[in-house]
């Protein structure tokens, strides 16, 4: 009976066991749970990321091979540590605190020590590495850029953080993703899928093979290529512009919301922020607080429009009835708010809507504002309905458009003013400032450009993207194909388009004329502050311009900021004729203006804070 009993136990058991073992073998196919195998080893091989190219075809992005030295801590045996580090170049603390990261995270998975090895160094190392057990090369991509622009619209890849794995299974320690700018915003397109190799290993930790023949294994997926609707050359030019200031570019094509180019000043060569000397070479860009160069001006510096924002109050008088095109309204070299008087540059006189637009005059414009707030029975429904409007041309608000940050702006409300002066207790007198474009308004470049966009659409934009296609697929997407319109009709807006014509004709931008090439424009000069030891110190004016041409077809939008550029006309004005003529001809005649915009700089602007020199003091704003 015992002997029964006996071998009914062990059969039993053995029965259990093979059981175990057939189910394991046929239906545990789990990624997962082979990894937890430890007679079992996944080596991944990474896919290259998908190309990026300009609207035209020219490449803005590729890949160029790396290698990382990868370390799987479990396989670690004694080794010679001081020799290991001069062999891969780093210092022994450094060595010992990536191998205690990677126990951390897994001592069975491997993980990175030295990222990104160039050729050289791969080469150097390729034969030495056997000798060293736990440890291997892995060879990936690391982007390679075919321009020395669009850094802050391209982006760049960096390593994942332990929250990137926690939160997306599909990252292991020590893979690369997309951190900013396009490089972010489609890294599911361009990332593609790695794929995996698993290894069999016998009882003493060796290679022995595929595990089952090589069936589980996948093959890399190489990340789809993507076409973007900047223009190379465009940016480029832009980028060249800039040098030496600091500021923002946007340009749009006004039928398609497609951003031409998007620039940031000062800006850096992309292809710094690749390879082992990426980490040292951002902390540089980071920590640099004078020029800011990670600062993405174009979508990030939120400040006062200035007098291209007159354009859309001059609508809004319009359309609510408060003014006609042959409204006259005195200008006395200047207006007056109580017993102060606030001052103008347009040389007095009457001023309707044609020539105090191209003219620039703030006494006109403050007429327009007062005018529209007494049509209402209260203040606060004039504000209400006046916000309205200004957030119907996508001001004070997010756009929508396709790239990771970006700021609102601010249209002010009924509510904030009734929080700063009390609930009624305010007129439009209190807040003058918003009929020039100063005062609480404040927007973005690249709502002064969608701004402007929607006026050469004559009342309607596009919302601002950058992706064209994916692969060899044209992207239609409601969200950037659909039309959004403003609440102004669009009989209101020839007028207003034809003053910003005579703008380079006639008024304030008529020095920067191009033969042949008819441009609608606006000129603005806003005043500059800052504190410096606390006291709020009035620096140079900011330069502004907004164009489109040609004027009854628009191809181009734009928007250019200078930060303590002067008056409009100056160098924001140079550098908007000079894009719109690069971009429609191909070429420049107006080279005067380049030379110009090419060898000015306004670094001495930028010292003044930090050098304790006397700051000029411009009431060109008024």
């Amino acid at each position: 009976m015992r002997k029964i009993l006996l071998s009914s136990i062990i059969l039993l058991a053995g029965l259990t066991f093979i059981a175990r073992l057939s189910y394991l073998q046929i239906f545990s196919f789990s990624p997962n749970q082979i990894l937890e195998d430890p007679a079992i080893k996944a080596v991944y091989d990474y896919p290259e990321r998908g190309y990026i190219y300009d609207r035209n075809g020219e490449l803005l992005v590729a890949n160029q091979p790396a290698y990382d030295v990868m370390v799987i801590p479990g396989e670690v045996k004694s080794l010679d540590t001081l020799e290991f580090c001069g062999l891969l170049g780093i210092e022994k603390e450094h060595f010992l605190e990536q191998l205690s990261k990677a126990r951390v995270y897994s001592p069975r998975l491997p993980s990175v020590l030295v990222p990104q090895l160039s050729k050289e160094d791969y080469g150097r190392l390729q034969e030495k590495m056997r000798r060293f057990d736990g440890f291997y090369i892995q060879k990936r991509s690391l982007r390679y850029y075919d321009t020395e622009s669009g850094a802050n619209v391209l982006g760049y890849i960096s390593e994942v953080n332990p929250w990137d794995v926690a939160k997306n299974p599909s990252y292991a320690a020590g893979e690369l993703k997309g951190t900013t700018g396009i490089e972010k915003e489609y890294e599911e397109v361009l990332r593609g899928q790695k794929g995996v190799k698993y290894i069999q290993k016998d009882r003493f930790n060796r290679d022995i093979g595929p595990y089952k023949d090589g069936a589980l294994d996948t093959l890399p997926v190489q990340g789809q290529e993507i076409t973007v609707t900047i223009d190379k050359i465009l940016q480029e030019y832009g980028e060249k512009l800039m040098v030496g200031k600091h500021g923002g570019i946007v340009a749009l094509e006004p039928s398609t919301g497609e951003i031409l180019a998007l620039i940031s000043g000062p800006s850096y060569d992309p292809s710094i922020l690749v390879g082992r000397e990426r980490s040292k070479n951002y902390s540089k860009l980071h920590y640099d607080s004078i020029t800011k160069p990670t600062f993405d001006r174009s979508l990030l510096a939120s400040q006062s429009p200035g007098s291209p924002f007159k354009t859309l109050n001059a609508l809004v008088g319009l359309q609510e009835g408060a003014i006609d095109t042959e409204t006259t309204i005195q200008c006395f070299n200047g207006f007056f708010v109580g017993r102060r008087k606030r001052g103008c540059h347009c040389g007095g006189g009457l001023r309707n809507l044609h020539s105090g637009l191209y003219r620039s005059c703030n006494a006109f414009s403050a007429g327009v504002f007062r005018r529209f707030y007494d049509k209402f029975n209260t203040t606060g429904e004039a504000q209400d309905a006046w916000e309205k409007h200004m957030k119907s041309f996508g001001l004070g608000t997010f756009l929508g458009y396709d790239l990771p940050i970006g700021r609102p702006g601010r249209i002010p409300s009924r509510e904030y003013y009734d929080r700063v002066y009390g609930a009624n207790r305010w007129a439009s007198t209190y807040i003058i400032s918003n009929s020039i474009g100063q005062g609480e308004v404040e927007t973005t470049p690249i709502q002064l450009a969608n701004m402007t966009a929607a006026i050469a659409n004559r009342g309607h934009y596009f919302t601002p993207h950058v992706i064209k296609k994916i692969g060899d697929e044209e992207i239609s997407i409601p969200k950037f194909t659909e039309a959004k319109h403003t609440t102004i009709d669009k009989r209101h807006f020839e007028p207003v388009v034809q003053a910003m014509a005579e703008v380079y004709k006639m008024g304030t931008a008529r020095w920067l004329q191009v033969k042949d090439l008819d441009i609608a424009g606006k000129t603005g000069t806003v005043e500059n502050f800052t504190r410096i030891n606390g006291v709020r110190t009035q620096l140079t004016d900011n330069s502004v311009f907004v164009a489109f041409a040609p004027v009854n077809n628009p191809k181009i939008a734009i928007a250019v900021y200078v930060e303590n550029g002067y008056f409009g006309s100056r160098y924001a004005g140079h550098i908007a004729t000079l894009m719109i003529e690069k971009y429609l001809k191909g070429e420049i005649t107006r080279t005067d203006l380049e030379k110009r915009m090419l060898e000015k700089t306004l670094e001495h602007e930028y010292a003044k804070p930090y050098s304790g020199q006397p700051f000029k003091i411009n009431e060109r704003a008024w």
